[in-house]
This record gives C-alpha cells, structure tokens and sequence, in this order.
C-alpha cells in the first residue's frame, strides 16, 4: 500500500506516493536531487525550476548510464574469466582421468 511522503526540493514540497518500505530511499533520492538542483542553480535564484530539473536530471541519467557501461564490462571480465577458469579445470581434469 502506497503512502505519502513529504519531499523538498529547492524549497518546494512535493508529496510522493510510494510503498512504506521504499520511503527511506525515495527520502535518500530526494536530499541527492535537491543537492545536484542546488549546485546547478548556484547563486542564480532566479533560474527556472524546470530547467533546473532537466539538468540535473540528464545528469544524473548520464551518471547511471556510466555505471551502467562499467558494470557491463565488468560483467563480461568476470563471464571471461569463469571461462578461461572452467578450460583450466576441464583440462587438468582431463590430464589427472587419462593417468
């Protein structure tokens, strides 16, 4: 079941809907967008929320996509490894049943 969650960001409330198990993160998500929408925005209290949001949002999706690419590669070191690992087992196990 859904609750509501009292967010701010750049000294405007907003209330969320979402399960009581995930309010913590959504919680943890707001204070990190509210920090990037702060940082853009700087000294210019004038600039426009939405644009502000559409920063920090690209950004941050920028951001994800990098972890994204990076875990993929690692991903796909770990899957070489575990192979190159099972041809050097199944090849000793050959040596040691030929014996």
């Amino acid at each position: 079941m859904s609750e509501g969650v009292n967010i701010r960001i750049l000294d405007r409330e907003f209330t969320i809907g979402c399960p009581p198990e995930e309010r913590e993160s959504l919680q943890s998500a707001a204070q990190l967008l509210d920090a990037r929408m702060r940082g853009i925005r700087g000294d210019n209290k004038m600039a426009a929320f939405d644009r502000i949001a559409v920063i920090a949002a690209l950004n941050l999706a920028a951001e994800a996509n990098a972890f994204r690419r990076e875990l993929d590669g690692r991903d796909g070191e770990l899957s070489r490894g575990i192979a190159d690992l099972n041809r050097k087992l199944e090849s000793l196990l050959a040596v040691h049943s030929a014996r």
